[in-house]
């Protein structure tokens, strides 16, 4: 990595102290030009031109360039929160993504945030440099520092960092005795549904969410916006966290989610964080149980909506649907097609830049979040930021998250139910036939194994008080056993075939103990992986790994852990790994099962590669966590709908009567262990 790259990452340690203090472990500071101070700082810049010792610390010249026109970013207050789903934050964040993808090269990039990272708001200059980052030709191969790093506030109770500074001040130096983070420690027992938090607060879960918006930002240049099938991915990525957060319920005596579908009711789960954040100096605000959201006027977000607005938008949606056409600005309409009619609702839901038509359809799912966000204090009478659920990296902690999307799931299906069941020609693979799928591993035959596991995390990085070094802290999470898949497969064609494996989880049961209707279980279906592999003439046996999920990134990829990043940095390998830092974390790809060994079934389905295939050129590229993220810069690596053939209505009253010879399926189950076993990973 050239000096020039590298020194860019420095802007992500101890994001909330300015540049011209050390950075790194090679204790770096950037030398930038006077008039790039700001006003408080103007009058120490002799004393801070010679603070340090000589050889203390080693110092980085920075260019003095014209600077462009950041009037419109500098608008965010230095000490607020900032959101994705406000519209004023995403304009100025757009903005200055603009700004930081056409400096002309890294140089007057490092120049322009010497100058910002002392303005700009630490969490909006974080997010926007990190979206440059991932998409500039010259820095793809970077490391995007994960957000846990940088902001740990935004993950764990407050008294984990008061515990690091008192233990960096202990020990200064040498090695320091791990933190822990402790469990449960939003709530008691004997609020419902925390037997649930597990995975609600699990860190590798919101990182998933906080770097797909990362991959796929909401407002900057269109080219960085337009991803391939961008909006019908925004659709099931999230339909997927819905059922998994399905499955985790039932496994633990709670029902299916209740939709959020009347804005006029109150929220029944309340929740309180137990966050602190580190810029704005103040406790992220809790929801109270039975909270109704209100009409919100805040002139200093330049807020001002009724709910009833979101009802109105809303209703467009639904009419859309109804009338299988979009109204666009100039009166036409345009179909929804069975082709790309998911992807175009997608980008009208999300409302990004894509969208065919944001004043009529408005901003559902974002005002969404908003609404119940600034719920506590819709009028800033008593001077409240957003709770969780305006920020992509906190959002999914709170339990009405779920509660939004199932019914902005419901939404999509309800587009999805129009569409003509599959037929025989789409389901079957004429001269394959599956006969058997099992699961070998630890656990014994069709048999998943889960229990708690305790890894560490490195905080230092956006902890901003001395003596400095090392802080790990230590948390746990669910983990299950590898396993691997046996898929028995008869080629009866008499010539080689290529094919698409997909392999699927659902429940058996509903909450009552009673058996799933299709419709029902076809909607929790869990993508667990999607392969290619050729098939011989006769009988085949194919074996996959559960490490080798089409869902999943690695446990050390999600935090980051840099070591092992193939190519030089720059390079397109090494870009590929940074986008592959989008994926759902492995250690939650199973749901948590039961003591007893909770019952669900695995289906897989061997489709036509030669019907599925996107001709495209994939050599090299990060493909390990394609289903729920896509590839960097290529289409999505596969022709058919995402979910298929689960993302369609059927006649089939059960799923034994979907099967076609093409598919097979096994009852299994998933025994949890009540124990915590200690990890081996180091982020």
């Amino acid at each position: 990595m050239s000096d020039s790259k590298s020194r860019l990452l420095l802007f992500f340690d101890r994001p909330s102290e300015p540049c011209f203090l050390q950075k790194g472990d090679d204790n770096v500071a950037f030398e930038v030009p006077d008039h790039y101070y700001p006003d408080k700082y103007k009058s120490l810049t002799n004393t801070l031109a010679n603070r340090f010792g000589s050889g203390e610390v080693r110092t980085i010249p920075v260019k003095n360039i014209a600077l462009p026109d950041l009037s419109l970013p500098l608008q965010l207050p230095y000490n607020d929160q900032f959101s994705l789903f406000v519209a004023k934050h995403r304009r100025m964040a757009g903005k200055l993504i603009d700004i930081f993808i056409n400096m002309r090269d890294v140089d007057d990039l490092i120049s322009l945030c010497s100058y910002c990272q002392m303005r700009v708001n630490p969490y909006m200059f974080n997010y926007c440099l990190s979206v440059a980052i991932l998409h500039r030709p010259d820095t793809k191969g970077l490391q995007v520092p994960p957000v846990v790093e940088t902001f740990p506030d935004k993950f764990m109770d407050p008294k984990v960092f008061r515990k690091a500074r008192e233990t960096t001040t202990v020990n200064a130096s040498g090695n320091r005795m791990p933190i822990t983070i402790p469990t449960n420690y939003t709530a008691s027992n004997s609020e419902p549904e925390q037997r649930v938090a597990y995975f609600r607060e699990d860190i590798g879960i919101n990182l998933h969410h906080w770097h797909w918006h990362l991959v796929y930002p909401f407002e900057a240049a269109r080219e960085i916006v337009k991803k391939d099938r961008r909006g019908e991915l925004f659709y099931y990525m999230h339909q997927q966290i819905i059922a998994r957060y399905n499955a985790e319920r039932l496994c633990n005596g709670l029902g299916r989610v209740t939709r959020y579908s009347d804005f006029r009711a109150p929220i029944g789960e309340g929740y309180f964080p137990k966050l602190d954040s580190q810029v704005a100096s103040r406790s992220w605000p809790p929801r109270f149980a039975n909270t109704v959201i209100r009409d919100i006027d805040r002139p200093v977000n330049e807020i001002k909506i009724d709910v009833f607005q979101l009802e109105t938008w809303r209703d467009r949606f639904l009419q859309a649907i109804d009338s299988n056409a979009i109204n666009m600005p100039n009166g036409r309409k345009v179909p929804l097609n069975e082709e790309t009619g998911i992807d175009e609702l997608g980008n009208l839901m999300e409302s990004s830049i894509l969208s065919l038509n944001r004043g009529y359809y408005g901003d559902l799912h974002n005002m969404g979040h908003v609404f119940i966000a600034y719920s506590h204090d819709p009028d800033h009478r008593h001077l409240e930021e957003y709770g969780v659920m305006g920020d992509s990296a906190t959002a999914m902690r709170d339990p009405v998250f779920y509660r939004w999307h199932a019914y902005i799931d419901d939404i999509f299906n309800l587009y999805k139910s129009k569409l003509t069941p599959y037929g025989d020609s789409q389901l079957d693979y004429p001269g394959i036939r599956v006969s058997s799928i099992s699961v070998e591993g630890p656990a014994g035959a069709n048999r998943f194994a889960t229990q708690w596991q305790q890894s560490l995390v490195e905080l230092s990085q956006g902890l901003d008080f001395t003596p400095r070094g090392s802080v790990l802290a230590k948390f746990t999470h669910l983990q299950h056993e590898e396993f691997t898949y046996v898929i028995e497969v008869n080629n009866t064609s008499g010539q080689s075939k290529m094919g698409t494996f997909r392999v699927f989880m659902a429940p058996k049961t509903d909450e009552r103990g009673q058996p799933l209707a299709f419709e029902d279980q076809r909607r929790l279906m869990i993508e667990l992986d999607k392969f290619t592999r050729g098939l011989k003439p006769g009988n085949n046996t194919i074996r996959q790994r559960s490490l080798d999920s089409s869902v999943t990134i690695p446990f050390e990829r999600t935090f980051r852990n840099q070591a092992n990043r193939p190519g030089d940095p720059g390079s397109a390998t090494a870009a590929e790994f940074d986008f592959c830092g989008c994926g759902w974390p492995h250690h939650m790809l199973i749901p948590k099962g039961t003591e007893q060994g909770y019952p669900v079934v695995l289906y897989v389905m061997v489709s036509d590669w030669n019907a599925d295939k996107i001709e495209q050129d994939t050599v090299g590229a990060c493909n390990d966590a394609a289903s729920y993220c896509g590839l960097r810069d290529r289409k999505y690596p596969d022709k058919r709908h995402m979910g298929f053939p689960f993302d369609r209505r059927s006649e089939a009253r059960n799923l034994t009567d979907f099967l076609k010879p093409n598919m097979a399926t096994r009852d299994c189950t998933i025994k949890f262990t009540d124990a915590i076993r200690e990890g081996t990973q180091r982020q």
